[in-house]
């Protein structure tokens, strides 16, 4: 890792880590790497020369994220096109993707540097929002494209098709499409399943369907999901993360399909999915 260049994101309006921040750019500067930093970092440390967060991703060789799961959501987005690896540092709350605890940080740095790590690479989602025929917003995801009703108490209308194969009207409070990375966050909450990451599959969660028996669906990766707003809702949206949201009207189709890039987590060998399920989401205690 010497001689690389290491850009840092952190978690926004987190001016409680900035002792941390300090500390770890000098650790990186001292090993002879380096820094780039986004405006929020350079800001809270009072330096200048700071990158905007999508040049960030651009230049760096690795991304080391100071926040919890929302910023790596962010940090996937930014480094999913020149598939640089993240190392998520927990300082935020439960932390399902981040995989170092704070306080074990230089030490998985030391092992960063000693290139004994592991690259474990997520599926990730591109969504293409269409109105009249022409493509009127998009984006990629690594957790899930949630298309919801306003902010009116009624349920909206959706008809959805996988592969071109009509599936089923859905009239519910909306539908979450999500990787198996996703599985655990908004979609576990609806009540879908939990899917190991390493499993090639989407998954589809009506949220509050009208009809009981429209229950969670899983499908193969390389399918292409359609789904089209048949009602007319205003403020219907199409979220991208959770972060990004895209209004939608009526007649509006979300195509939704595997993306070709993926986001690299930095892992270590001793890490395992069915540990962190244990540890953060508590799965099997009594």
């Amino acid at each position: 890792m010497q001689g690389k260049t290491i850009g840092i994101l952190i978690k926004p309006k987190s001016s409680e880590i900035k002792p941390t921040l300090q500390e770890l750019v000098s650790w990186l500067r001292e090993r002879s790497a380096t820094v780039l930093l986004d405006m929020a970092a350079t800001a809270l440390l009072h330096e200048q020369g700071g990158v905007q967060k999508s040049q960030l991703a651009a230049q760096a060789d690795v991304l080391i994220v100071l926040g919890g799961d929302g910023t790596i959501l962010s940090a996937a987005r930014l480094a999913a096109e020149r598939g640089i690896p993240i190392l998520g540092v927990n300082v935020g709350g439960l932390g399902f993707l981040t995989e170092v605890p704070l306080n074990d940080l230089y030490r998985a740095l030391d092992r960063l540097f000693a290139n004994d790590f592991i690259i474990d690479e997520r599926l990730m989602l591109q969504a293409l929002i269409h109105r009249h025929g022409e493509t009127v917003a998009s984006g990629i995801v690594l957790n899930d494209i949630v298309i919801s009703k306003g902010t009116l108490a009624r349920m909206i209308a959706l008809k959805i098709a996988i592969q071109g194969q009509f599936i089923t009207n859905l009239r519910a409070d909306g539908l979450i499409i999500s990787t198996p990375t996703g599985s655990t966050a908004y979609s576990l909450s609806a009540g879908g399943p939990i899917v190991n990451p390493s499993v090639q599959a989407l998954i589809l969660t009506p949220i509050s369907p009208h009809t009981l028996t429209h229950r969670p669906l899983i499908v193969p990766a390389d399918m292409e999901i359609e789904v089209v707003l048949t009602s007319r809702d205003d403020g219907a949206m199409a979220t991208l993360d959770g972060q990004v949201g895209v209004a939608i009207v009526e007649g509006d189709t979300a195509l939704v399909r595997v993306s070709d890039r993926r986001t690299k987590l930095i892992r270590f060998p001793e890490s395992h999915y069915y540990d962190v399920l244990r540890e953060k989401l508590k799965w099997g205690d009594r």
